[in-house]
């Protein structure tokens, strides 16, 4: 089974700056992709950013230039840089990832719990 942790969500003031982390553990093989997604309150999920096991990343036009998504792949860890926060961004955000297991030699999609982000003043 594989598990996916999150850290660093919180309470910021617009304009500041959060990172947020997220490992995942247990019987990976390789990890395909990670990524984030948010919800804000009242509204569906929706895609931040993903990062390829090459290092290609993608972004929501919503968070391009003041968002970065990048990795530690010893540690099965994405992070998620945010800056130039704005109240808008206030969500939810979940890591994602496509992961190989040693069990299934197959790639399954996997959840991370969700931590939250407010901006406010």
């Amino acid at each position: 089974q594989v598990q996916l942790v999150e850290s660093g969500g919180g309470l910021v003031q617009p304009g500041g700056s959060l990172r947020l982390s997220c490992a995942a553990s247990g019987s990976i093989f390789s990890i395909v992709s990670m990524g984030w997604y948010r919800q804000p309150p009242g509204k569906q999920r929706e895609l931040v950013g993903t990062i390829t096991s090459g290092g290609t990343t993608m972004y929501a036009d919503s968070v391009k230039g003041r968002f970065t998504i990048s990795r530690a792949t010893a540690k099965n860890t994405v992070y998620l840089q945010m800056n130039s926060l704005k109240p808008e961004d206030t969500a939810v955000y979940f890591c994602n990832a496509n992961i190989i297991t040693i069990a299934t030699v197959r790639t399954d999609n996997y959840w991370g719990q969700g931590t939250q982000v407010t901006v406010s003043s």
